[in-house]
C-alpha cells in the first residue's frame, strides 16, 4: 500500500525504493558529478518557471511569533546564487573550504547550506548552544576559513577568534553590524 502526498501524483515510496534498487543493481547510469542545488533544486524552479510544475513552496518557515519566510524554487533557487557568491567572492572562499554556521534555524541557515552545496563549499552546523570551547575546537579541527554566526552570539564566537590560524572571513546574519565582520543581508 502506497499513498500519494499533499495530493500531487509524486513518486510513491515503493517507486522511490525501486529506482534506488536499480542503482544498486548498476542498472541505472549515475552521473559523474551530482549537485543538488543545481543538478534538482534548479530543475525544479525550471518547471516550475515554465508552469509544468504547481508552484508550491519550496521552503517555508514560521517562528513562534508566527512570522513566515516562503521562497519558491526560482526564489530559493536565485537566493542561493547569490549567497554563494557572497562566499566565494567577499569571504573568499573556494570549493573545498569549510565553514561553520553557529546559528540558530533562521531562514538563513538553510539559504546558506543550499549556497555551499551549490559552491562545493563544506557546511559545517553548529548549535546555538555551542560554548565558547565547542566553537574553538570546532574551528582548529575542521580548519575552517570561515564562521557564520547572527549579532547575539557573535561575542561568544569573537571570543575565540585569536586563536583560529585558518579563518579567513566572519559573516554576520542579521541586520546589525560589527566591526571586523561582513553582513550577508548587504552583501545580497
Amino acid at each position: 500500500p502506497s499513498r500519494t502526498f499533499h495530493g500531487n501524483n509524486r513518486l510513491l515510496t515503493s517507486q522511490i525504493i525501486s529506482y534506488y534498487e536499480s542503482i544498486n543493481q548498476c542498472k541505472k547510469e549515475l552521473p559523474e558529478y551530482f549537485n543538488f542545488a543545481s543538478d534538482v533544486l534548479d530543475e525544479w524552479a525550471r518547471l516550475e518557471k515554465d508552469g509544468r510544475k504547481p508552484a508550491n513552496p519550496a521552503f517555508w518557515w514560521v517562528n513562534d511569533e508566527g512570522q513566515e519566510v516562503k521562497w519558491s524554487f526560482q526564489e530559493l533557487g536565485s537566493l542561493s546564487r547569490k549567497a554563494a557568491n557572497v562566499l566565494s567572492e567577499a569571504c573568499g572562499l573556494q570549493r573545498g573550504d569549510r565553514v561553520i554556521a553557529v546559528l540558530p534555524r533562521v531562514p538563513e541557515w538553510w539559504l546558506l547550506n543550499v549556497a555551499c552545496m551549490r559552491a562545493g563549499i563544506v557546511f559545517i552546523p553548529g548549535t546555538s548552544q555551542l560554548t565558547a570551547k565547542d566553537i574553538s575546537y570546532r574551528l582548529q579541527a575542521s580548519k575552517a576559513k570561515c564562521i557564520i554566526t547572527n549579532d547575539t552570539l557573535a561575542p561568544a564566537v569573537e571570543s575565540v577568534l585569536p586563536g583560529s590560524q585558518f579563518l579567513k572571513s566572519k559573516l554576520l546574519v542579521g541586520q546589525g553590524g560589527r566591526e571586523g565582520w561582513l553582513n550577508l543581508k548587504e552583501l545580497l
